[in-house]
């Protein structure tokens, strides 16, 4: 256990465990002081009425022995309910205090702790009284039940709040120690390092983001090795060639004719496409701290990139049509969306047929600005489809066609940094659609 855990784990279990004590001690303190003072009025009350009841036995023991002499003070003795009786006439002298004889003068040297009188009425007329005294024990018995039920509660709360003081204390502190290991083993390479803590709250809320980052880390890294790998793949052919060619040269193996020149600088622009596509990748990437978004009229967007790509089209011997429906104005870059679009539409050049149909639709589809470009072309096989946007991917019957395979994966990039998507589609038969969907902005009629 490490000291930053014991200490977090310490004071929180030390601050849990001051509120549980303070919340025993105060419900403790206020069921004994209330118990208290409900006992002390229970006892009140049943000694006022046991007060009344032995006045009234001695009333109907005064009826019988019309007056105070020869008074039969059994009953009214059962009366008091244990209580020490003393009996006293209209003048307040004693007529019976059996703890001392009959006609004693008072109470001698007992120790009383609380008394209960009642008057005598005989015929509606007073003719004495009735004291009832308790000792100092009276009702101790009660109240010593009464608070060894409250300390056997007070405990066990305790011992409650203790537990639940160290389950919750761990609860907290466990996850975030195991994040803690997690995030120190992925800080020194340990990519394979997950919390996976399983915890309420924002506690299993942080672990999942933490997680879920070091999947997009990891993914990352994977995707720049396989980037620098097909790099290497792709620039190692041409420059091999080259320079085995410009050897050949040097060391006058071969003669220096326009043939063989032609040949050396056909893989001299070779390697500066693959530059250029690395160029325009890394910039894609970038796109979201560069973008210069401004109103643009999508359809006067596709127009553009079809009048740049003109001449390639024809030289293609591609049939454009097209679908454009002006006025859906979005709020883009008109620079990254052209190069965005231009891509697609040089894919499709490159890849299609004389005498192919190119299609290109711009406009509102199901409420989404929406710009596609359809082609009747070879198509793309089905289990090639979910890659056709991963960077330095061909297909496998691109393997007599000029590219680097990142012209897609620049289009995803540059859509994505609109907060946009792009959709491949492919049928049996062939035939291939680009589908763009961009955030609207407005729509002017």
């Amino acid at each position: 256990m490490t000291g930053e855990r014991t200490t977090l784990r310490g004071r929180l279990f030390a601050a849990f465990l001051l509120v549980a004590l303070s919340s025993v001690a105060v419900l403790t303190a206020a069921a004994l002081a209330g118990t208290g003072r409900g006992l002390a009025a229970a006892e009140s009350t049943e000694r006022d009425r046991a007060a009344t009841r032995a006045a009234d036995e001695v009333a109907a023991a005064y009826r019988r022995a019309r007056g105070w002499t020869g008074l039969d003070l059994t009953s009214a003795a059962s009366a008091a309910a244990g209580a020490h009786l003393i009996v006293l006439d209209e003048h307040g002298r004693v007529v019976s205090n059996p703890g001392h004889g009959h006609g004693g003068p008072g109470m001698g040297t007992m120790s009383v702790a609380d008394h209960a009188e009642a008057p005598v009425m005989v015929d509606g007329t007073t003719v004495g009284s009735v004291r009832l005294t308790y000792g100092a024990t009276a009702g101790s018995a009660a109240r010593d039940v009464t608070w060894l039920w409250i300390a056997v509660a007070a405990a066990t709360a305790l011992a409650v709040a203790i537990a639940a003081s160290w389950f919750v204390s761990r609860r907290i502190t466990d996850p975030l120690t195991r994040l803690a290991a997690a995030a120190r083993a992925f800080a020194i390479g340990d990519r394979s390092a997950r919390a996976r803590v399983r915890a309420p709250g924002e506690l299993g809320t942080l672990a999942t983001a933490f997680d879920t980052m070091a999947d997009a880390v990891t993914n990352t890294e994977r995707n720049r090795r396989d980037l620098t790998a097909d790099v290497a793949h792709e620039l190692r052919t041409p420059l091999a060639a080259l320079r085995a060619g410009l050897e050949e040269l040097r060391d006058g193996l071969a003669p220096a004719d326009p043939h063989r020149l032609s040949d050396l600088h056909d893989q001299a622009l070779r390697l500066g496409r693959v530059v250029d596509d690395l160029a325009a990748l890394a910039a894609a990437e970038a796109a979201a701290l560069s973008l210069h978004p401004t109103d643009v009229d999508l359809a006067v967007v596709a127009e553009s990139v079809l009048g740049a790509h003109a001449a390639q089209l024809r030289a293609t011997g591609l049939e454009v049509h097209t679908e454009l429906a002006h006025g859906v104005i979005i709020h883009a870059d008109p620079d990254r969306l052209h190069q965005a679009l231009g891509n697609v539409v040089a894919n499709a050049a490159r890849y299609g047929r004389p005498g192919d149909r190119l299609t290109v639709r711009a406009g509102m589809v199901d409420g989404t600005p929406t710009v596609s470009v359809s082609d009747t072309g070879p198509g793309i096989p089905e289990d090639e489809l979910p890659h056709v946007f991963d960077r330095m991917w061909r297909g496998r019957g691109s393997a007599t066609i000029a590219g680097s395979g990142i012209g897609l994966a620049v289009v995803r990039e540059l859509v994505t940094a609109h907060r946009g998507s792009v959709t491949a589609e492919s049928g049996p038969g062939g035939g291939t659609t680009i589908t763009i969907r961009l955030p609207g902005r407005k729509s002017r009629r």
